[in-house]
């Protein structure tokens, strides 16, 4: 098949004395460019892969905790007198180091107790490092600067798995003075990228289970259904088969691989999820977010701007000049009640689509808290078609 030619027209031969063909190629070369945006297909959304939508029975991790001293601290430490623990633990440090302080007196003010805590990942191996979070728990004003010394890391059966140290990158800064005090962010909790050295493994072979569980993060039966499908198709045999709303398990007889290497062919196949309709309302910061699936039936919607102005104007009532009385206040409170007068009723269309519900909400003219109100009273009424989540 011969290839075929460039869009772009040639250059018209003009002849002398019609010089009208000139602009009659410029029109033809935009409607052209415009057909061909229109009949161009838009990109279709990228759907989630399995490893976005599933976690993997065996695979997670394990918190660790500990507790230690930051040292280094420029006088931002704990106060000895509110913070005793600090004390006693800073003597046992020295005493383990050799150092005997028993019965001396000493109020170090770089010196603050924290508690680390850490994630130790599935399939850590002895001697990797894993990031640690520092956080204050007495009356330290600031971990900036400090050193965490040398603090073993402990899990819930009561062993160490990792030991932690290093410098903290603490983010957070204070200062104050004898009338004023300012803070930005938190400066009595920090981190240490790759502080902890792990020095334990977790008991757990892999490669050793029979059948795989793939748990979803948002459990749901149709999901569930099109990632047992998918990976079925992908692997030409029936190796899945959902469980429930939330398990899909794998047959690693029936796939004939490892489970490592079953793991690595199937989390990469996209799915996607079928989503609850929800309406999502956070009331300390006004936000609203609204799913793609949320419907609402025929509602007419009416908003008032009620206004409500308390003024207290006290007045002084005093005695005559050289009489024999007191100075008295006498409370004024004035009250005033107003209604907006832009205040409108919109009828919304039932079975619409999210961008409609959203542009209906806005034709009222009102704000996000407003809203809130408005979808939540919707809701109240029984029109909106959604699980409406308040936090």
């Amino acid at each position: 098949m011969p290839p075929i030619p460039s869009a772009a027209p040639a250059r018209p031969v003009l002849r002398p004395g019609k010089p009208r063909f000139r602009h009659v190629f410029r029109p033809l070369a935009m409607l052209l460019a415009l057909s061909l945006a229109i009949v161009a297909p838009a990109p279709a959304e990228a759907a989630p892969r399995i490893k976005d939508l599933v976690e993997i029975e065996g695979v997670r991790g394990n918190d660790l905790v500990g507790y230690g001293l930051v040292v280094g601290l420029a006088g931002s430490g704990d106060g000895i007198r509110n913070s005793p623990f600090t004390e006693e633990a800073l003597v046992n440090l020295l005493e383990r180091l050799g150092v005997n302080v028993s019965g001396e007196s000493f109020r170090p003010r770089n010196v603050a107790a924290v508690i680390i805590t850490a994630t130790l990942p599935a399939f850590s191996r002895i001697g990797g490092r894993i990031d640690v979070t520092v956080s204050a728990i007495g009356d330290a004003k600031s971990l900036f600067g400090g050193t965490l010394v040398m603090t073993p890391l402990n899990a819930a059966d009561g062993e160490i798995y990792a030991v932690a140290q290093g410098p903290i990158i603490a983010g957070g800064i204070s200062a104050a003075g004898d009338a004023a005090s300012a803070k930005i962010g938190v400066p009595t909790s920090g981190s240490i990228p790759g502080g902890a050295r792990v020095e334990r493994e977790i008991d757990f072979v892999f490669g050793e289970m029979p059948r795989i569980r793939l748990a979803l993060r948002e459990p749901d039966f149709t999901t569930a259904a099109r990632i047992e499908a998918a990976i079925n198709a992908a692997l030409g045999t029936p190796v899945a088969r959902m469980g429930d709303s939330g398990t899909v398990t794998l047959d690693l007889g029936l796939a004939g691989e490892t489970p490592a290497r079953l793991i690595s062919l199937i989390e990469n196949i996209t799915v996607t999820p079928a989503s609850k309709a929800r309406v999502v309302i956070d009331q300390r910061s006004g936000t609203i977010v609204l799913g793609a699936d949320v419907t609402i039936s025929r509602v007419a919607v009416a908003q008032g701007r009620l206004s409500i102005r308390i003024t207290e104007r006290p007045l002084p009532s005093q005695p005559n000049p050289f009489a024999d009385g007191e100075t008295l206040v006498l409370p004024r409170t004035e009250i005033e009640i107003s209604q907006g007068g832009d205040s409108r009723m919109a009828v919304v269309e039932g079975n619409v689509s999210l961008a409609d519900l959203v542009d209906g909400l806005n034709a009222l003219g009102v704000g996000p808290r407003d809203m809130i109100d408005i979808l939540k009273a919707i809701k109240a009424a029984g029109a909106l078609h959604a699980e409406l989540l308040v936090q």
